[in-house]
């Protein structure tokens, strides 16, 4: 099963309460990091890409001056793109194929932001959404990144609008209230899909 959204629409929250719940879970994110981290062949090929300019003092990755860049470039971020999507679907099919050794593991979710944009939805049995309302998506971004209303905005024309996925999910979840509201909705989503449902919607 794959968890998706939006930048801001609060994956990483549904995420962490599936876990909570019993579900095994692996973050797409937290991978794409590993992927391009200091000694990795993905490392050398965003700095071969992009030059030494997004290179941090620590020797990392600068991740706002590279972020700068794909937003406001598409041939950029299709360009890293292609760096860290192998890696990252590669690690994910490895995961699942370690769990399906595990007879009682009956449901595992992977976080994947660009689900249906990369077109692998069609890899997974089921696809929850974590969706709130684009206004608060924007001030989310902003509050929690730092960012102008413009460069907001710019991230989240990069990705699918949220109405769209919503659309193709098998299971929604509204982020739009309070934490409780979310925990709520994750959990029946959870029960529903270990007591047998294939699609609410």
């Amino acid at each position: 099963m794959a968890l998706t959204g939006g930048i801001a629409t609060g994956k990483s929250h549904c995420l962490r309460t599936f876990a909570e719940l019993g579900a095994p879970t692996i973050d797409a994110d937290v991978l794409a990091r590993q992927a391009v981290a200091p000694g990795t062949a993905g490392f050398r090929s965003v700095v071969s890409r992009f030059g030494a300019g997004i290179v941090a003092a620590d020797g990392s990755l600068d991740r706002s001056a590279l972020a700068d860049l794909v937003f406001s470039d598409e041939a950029s971020r299709r360009a890293l793109e292609d760096i860290v999507h192998p890696a990252v679907f590669a690690a994910i099919e490895r995961w699942f194929e370690s769990l399906g050794r595990r007879p009682e593991v009956t449901a595992a979710i992977a976080d994947i932001p660009l689900l249906y944009e990369t077109g692998r939805d069609r890899d997974f049995e089921l696809v929850v959404v974590a969706a709130c309302e684009p206004e608060l998506q924007v001030r989310r971004l902003m509050e929690r990144n730092g960012l102008s209303q413009e460069e907001a905005d710019l991230r989240l024309r990069a990705q699918m609008p949220i109405a769209l996925k919503t659309q193709r999910a098998d299971f929604v979840i509204r982020t739009d209230g309070s934490t409780d509201d979310t925990d709520r909705e994750v959990q029946q989503v959870w029960s529903e899909i270990t007591s047998g449902a294939t699609r609410r919607r």
